[in-house]
């Protein structure tokens, strides 16, 4: 049974009076500190939307009113559409998908405990096994291919995604002209700009820098990628202690200010503009300040940023699923897992790197997705959580049953069974007698058999006329 869209909100890391103050806190961030804006276009459309500007320190401060006002003006709902229709999401409220992310530049190989750089052909792979992977919902482009120029790297990473699975195709972006090759490529494939507007098969993520910061080159990318109407994640990375206060309330202060900067720069350029109010934060290895992606603050800072999101009645793109473990092992699984399920109960819409990072998200591993998709899958059985009706009561079944008897039998335990309760596809349940006249595989192992068959058996590509289509009219295209 696949589970997608369920609705979490059980978990309250955030009381609504702790909402209320963070809320004001970043008001008055944004109303009496301000942003740098470091695009000259970008800050052009602030001044003119009524914004304070000081154009010598390029610092943009807003009123809250008019802030509130372009936050409002923002879509509570974001549709996003692969191209198979069973695969379609609607991001908003409290419902929950998961997804692939990153942009990893190494492939972690289990078998011989050594990693290389990530390649063209790596992604590719990737795509055709997350597309088998029913607990991931979404496929947001996860490394870095190492072997090609810059120029090339936007246009050649969504062609192996669109080319390789049927899910909807997110990914961050690196320059102008790619992300215009890009959106002219998802115009083609879909049948038009108009059909690609309607059902969006592509979206990107353009950063903020935390804290309270926007880089020239990725504020140019938010106005161009929103006067085409793509929809578009405006996520910021502050890091406890390092790039924000190292308090988790301050953390959420930062964070609130930085992806809303580029959720109010979207509505400027294009009212109604499609946007995603986004989360990477986490906290810092005050030791030596590295980067933490396994944290339980990670799950729990993206948990809260959900709440901020469900305030501001935003579609949210959280961060949970990660490991900072160099191998497959138990932290590997426990981290993973906490973040994830922190996330998805709290209403996190869509929860990006939940399958497939380790190291600090600088790796990925073939294996690390089949075991995050039983995670995956386990998780959001928790999010569905337990349905008391008359029929799950039982009771009428209950006292046919009586004291002493036994349900094995029952037609209620036939009917209910696969669907009440998870139904692994990775995870040993048998004795050990069992497992070891199986191989005696470790967890790792029996994933890399499924890798081997899912890789092995996908058969979906572009429709060739389409597939032709995109390759004589996209420059740059490594087939």
């Amino acid at each position: 049974m696949i589970r997608k869209g369920l609705t979490g909100g059980s978990f309250k890391p955030l009381t609504q009076e702790s909402i209320d103050r963070i809320h004001q806190t970043a008001m008055r961030v944004i109303e009496e500190v301000g942003f740098e804006v470091n695009s000259e276009i970008a800050l052009e459309l602030f001044k003119k939307a009524g914004a304070w500007v000081d154009q010598g320190k390029r610092l943009v401060r807003l009123p809250q009113k008019k802030a509130m006002e372009l936050i409002e003006m923002a879509p509570s709902e974001v549709r996003l559409c692969g191209q198979d229709e069973k695969h379609g999401i609607l991001l908003g409220g409290q419902r929950v998908y998961t997804g692939t992310g990153g942009t990893a530049l190494y492939i972690y190989h289990p078998d011989t405990g050594q990693k290389q750089p990530a390649t063209l052909d790596d992604l590719k792979c990737i795509a055709k096994l997350v597309d088998g992977l029913d607990n991931i919902h979404l496929f947001m482009l996860p490394t870095y291919p190492s072997e090609l120029p810059i120029e090339q790297v936007d246009v050649n990473r969504f062609f192996a995604g669109l080319d390789n699975t049927t899910k909807h195709v997110m990914g961050g972006v690196y320059t102008l002209d790619g992300v215009k090759q890009v959106i002219r490529m998802a115009e083609t494939i879909a049948g038009s700009g108009e059909r690609l507007r309607q059902r969006p098969l592509i979206s990107m993520i353009a950063c903020s820098i935390s804290p309270l910061k926007m880089d020239g080159q990725y504020g140019d990318l938010v106005v161009t990628i929103a006067q085409a109407g793509i929809p578009l994640v405006c996520p910021a990375e502050p890091l406890c202690g390092a790039t924000s206060p190292v308090t988790l309330a301050g953390n959420l202060v930062i964070q609130t200010v930085d992806s809303l900067m580029g959720v109010m720069l979207t509505q400027i350029i294009n009212p109604r503009t499609p946007v995603i109010f986004g989360s990477v934060s986490t906290n810092t290895d005050l030791r030596d300040f590295k980067y933490l992606a396994g944290s339980v603050e990670m799950g729990l800072l993206n948990a809260a940023g959900a709440q901020m999101a469900q305030f501001y009645q935003l579609p949210f793109y959280a961060t949970g699923g990660m490991t900072d473990s160099k191998v497959l092992d138990a932290q590997s699984g426990y981290e993973s897992a906490i973040t994830s399920l922190l996330c998805a109960l709290a209403g996190a819409n869509f929860i990006h790197d939940a399958a497939g990072l380790m190291e600090f998200a600088l790796t990925t591993c073939y294996e690390k997705y089949v075991i995050d998709n039983e995670i995956l899958g386990m998780v959001m059985r928790a999010v569905e959580g337990i349905k008391v009706n008359d029929d799950t009561l039982a009771f009428d079944l209950i006292k046919q049953v009586g004291p002493g008897g036994n349900f094995v039998t029952a037609k209620h335990t036939r009917l209910f069974m696969r669907d009440e309760h998870y139904q692994p596809s990775l995870s040993d349940r048998d004795c050990r007698e069992e497992w070891e006249a199986r191989g005696g595989k470790t967890t790792w192992e029996r994933a890399a058999e499924r890798v081997g068959e899912i890789i092995a058996n996908h058969d979906y590509s572009l429709p060739a006329k389409i597939r032709q289509q995109v390759l004589s009219e996209i420059q740059g295209i490594v087939d």
